[in-house]
């Protein structure tokens, strides 16, 4: 079995971004919630107690029994988390004069100690929290500080247990890295060996024996994730994968023919179903975002079901969920809040009988892709910018017609192909076009016309959980802008997206 750090989430919307570096030093990690994570074993290398939205002077909040990790393994105590450890042993803390939130420098460092041997002194660091640490138990040592932070950061004596009260995960703590690497190297003694390589033969393995000669069916996209999982499927199980490819008629502007194509060439068994007329049935009259979802996601099961029947003796069905599509949709791995439903996240109806599989539901985004290129799967699919499973569907404000379909195709099909011809579209981590339901007033010719707004959406990003907004050139935005107004009829205004996540989503809908 693979080594692991394991992460007790205690609701910290960074706690994703923890098993992210952790993973980019090559070192495997699980996410439990703080109350529900499997005991200690000689796999288990060491703990990560992550940050929370919580007070640790609120009443219901996270206290967890650590007694069977507290001196058993190393441990790194992240700000709710080193709070915690510091109260229930004895130690003081308390509301900040002023909340600690934002940039902040170490100005004390204790070199000697292994959990930040490297760091500089005054090095920036990120804080984020409203109490902070006043006084700690008599057998706790002050390991760091900042100007305003006596207490920044901790060690037990004797003990391989650390606390601090900034965030190492977030890029704006400047040498954060150095101090994981510490953590998880050094003093958890981790050998790095959790690689793409090393997960594509695990993951074959696993699916082989627990797949066994049973048959698979798998709903296909497009995209890098469900590309990845029929890669790899195709690998462990062969000819027993199944694979349905729906037009729902709020693809991309020719995508259904190309990813069909694409597809064969990988060796694939692909089905293309054409349902456009059916979808745009379902989603007549509805314009409320979760009810589009939500009728998305039904007609699609409805139309799966009917394809997955006419395949003899299915027992599983194959999902591309990744793990920002699990955090998103519901609280499963702690108590973080949910933001919006996913088509993939959620299991099926009773009347599908059918067993779920989900090799890449730990992975993010770029690991996916990385997973992707290891196993040489062709670049257009795996740089393919990722797409709401709903698709367009989501990304046309108001009710959805054929219409409006067709003209945030030719949108779209122009500012991505745009991209591409300039150099930009593998600079951008995700880009959209979006039918706003708005009229405005515009002068074609002669004429006074009344018609559609569309705004152009670009983002950067490296997992889809934060995201800020690409600044594309703008003599590209103002040529992309002439084209469409000129080309797409019933358009007569372009706008551009300058909002991050957060406070926005990467999504309108």
């Amino acid at each position: 079995m693979e080594e692991v750090i394991l992460i007790l989430d205690f609701g910290s919307q960074y706690t994703q971004l923890i098993a992210r570096r952790v993973r980019e030093l090559n070192v495997y990690c699980e996410i439990h919630p703080f109350d529900n994570y499997p005991g200690i074993s000689p796999f288990i290398k060491g703990v990560i107690l992550s940050g929370s939205p919580y007070s640790v002077r609120d009443t219901g909040s996270p206290a967890p029994d650590l007694s069977g990790i507290l001196g058993r393994v190393p441990v790194l105590s992240i700000c709710y988390g080193a709070q915690y450890i510091a109260l229930s042993m004895g130690g003081d803390v308390m509301p900040s004069a002023i909340r600690e939130y934002g940039r902040a420098h170490l100005d004390f460092i204790d070199r000697a100690n292994p959990l930040l041997t490297g760091m500089t002194q005054g090095c920036q660091v990120w804080m984020s929290h409203g109490d902070t640490i006043r006084e700690l138990p008599v057998n706790f040592r002050t390991i760091a500080s900042t100007a305003d932070v006596k207490v920044a950061g901790f060690q037990i004596a004797e003990q391989d247990t650390f606390g601090i009260q900034f965030h190492p995960e977030v890029y704006h703590t400047e040498e954060g890295t150095i101090l994981l690497r510490n953590f998880v190297v050094d003093i958890c003694h981790c050998a790095q060996s959790w690689t793409p390589a090393s997960f594509v033969e695990t993951t074959i393995r696993e699916l082989s024996d627990r797949l066994g000669h049973d048959k698979v069916v798998l709903g296909l996209s497009g995209g890098v994730d469900s590309s990845v999982t029929a890669a790899l499927l195709h690998r462990a199980i062969g000819k027993n994968l199944h694979c349905i490819f729906v037009d729902n008629g709020l693809l991309r502007k020719y995508e259904f023919e190309t990813v069909l194509d694409s597809y064969k060439h990988m060796g694939l068994n692909v089905k293309g179903v054409d349902a456009k007329d059916r979808f745009y049935s379902s989603l007549k009259g509805i314009s409320e975002p979760e009810q589009k979802r939500k009728a998305i996601g039904r007609t699609f099961i409805e139309v799966f079901d009917e394809e997955a029947h006419q395949i003899r003796d299915v027992v599983w069905l194959a999902q591309g969920t990744i793990y920002p599509d699990v955090i998103e949709s519901k609280s499963v791995k702690g108590p973080s809040s949910t933001i919006k439903s996913h088509h993939n996240v959620g299991g099926l109806p009773d009347f599908m009988k059918l067993k779920i599989v989900e090799p890449l539901n730990t992975l993010f985004k770029d690991e996916v892709r990385k997973i992707g290129a290891f196993l040489e799967m062709e670049p257009a699919i795996i740089r393919r910018h990722p797409f709401p499973g709903p698709g367009l569907g989501i990304r046309i404000l108001g009710e959805v017609t054929a219409e409006k379909v067709r003209i945030l195709q030719d949108v779209d099909h122009i500012y991505i192909e745009g991209l591409k011809e300039a150099g930009l579209y593998d600079k951008v981590w995700q880009a959209g076009s979006i039918l706003l339901p708005i009229h405005t007033v515009g002068v074609m010719g002669d004429e006074r016309t009344y018609e559609n707004v569309v705004a152009l959406r670009a983002v950067n990003s490296t997992d889809g959980m934060t995201a800020d907004w690409s600044q594309l050139p703008y003599d590209f935005l103002a040529r992309i802008s002439s084209k469409i107004i000129n080309q797409v009829k019933g358009v007569n205004r372009v706008v551009y997206d300058i909002s991050s996540k957060p406070p926005a989503t990467i999504e309108w809908e």
